[in-house]
């Protein structure tokens, strides 16, 4: 397992490999369809994203006794996002994305281009990975509806796989191959 402590720059980002394992420690914004294309779209961030790490997640939180608490932060299929993803992440110099189901090659390109890698979260863990966010920082764009507000989250030991890095190296599209290889034998 490899540390991934902020601030996350460039040299950490580009030394991890496909396969890596990693606890990410430091912030992380949530950032879903609204989000995305409102950047997308010229829209001006409520925080400062350079070098930042964007999880796709709706996350569920609530009040209680006037803070902010995480009750559930599982990822989200990031595939939605593959029509903005790579322009944010060079506009940015975003640094990670967090998500689950792997992005596309325009994502790919811009992780190689800029030192991004793509950070695959378990999926069905939302109350487990919600342990790891340790503080609530701030809530932007609420207009957007809460799942679609960017979180800015404080988290320790959150464990996602690297499965896109920064070298062009995509697990997700390694298994696509493999599996029409397969189907080609098959038929």
């Amino acid at each position: 397992m490899i540390q991934l402590v902020e601030p996350y720059t460039e040299d950490k980002i580009r030394a991890l490999k496909m396969g890596d394992m990693v606890h990410l420690s430091g912030m992380v914004y949530t950032g879903r369809d609204a989000v995305h294309k409102f950047l997308h779209e010229g829209g001006k961030p409520p925080v400062d994203l350079t070098n930042q790490i964007i999880y796709h997640c709706g996350p569920v939180v609530i009040k209680e006794k006037g803070k902010w608490v995480v009750k559930a932060a599982g990822p989200t299929t990031s595939a939605r996002e593959e029509p903005y993803q790579g322009h944010i992440i060079e506009k940015f110099s975003i640094r990670a994305v967090i998500g689950k189901g792997g992005m596309g090659p325009k994502t790919l390109e811009a992780c190689k281009k800029v030192g991004c890698i793509y950070l695959h979260a378990i999926g069905g863990a939302a109350q487990v990975l919600a342990e790891c966010v340790t503080g609530v920082l701030g809530v932007y764009l609420e207009e957007f509806g809460s799942p679609e507000a960017i979180w800015a989250f404080r988290v320790r030991d959150f464990p996602a796989v690297v499965t896109m890095d920064s070298h062009g190296n995509s697990l997700h599209a390694a298994v696509l191959e493999q599996s029409r290889e397969q189907l080609k034998q098959l038929v």
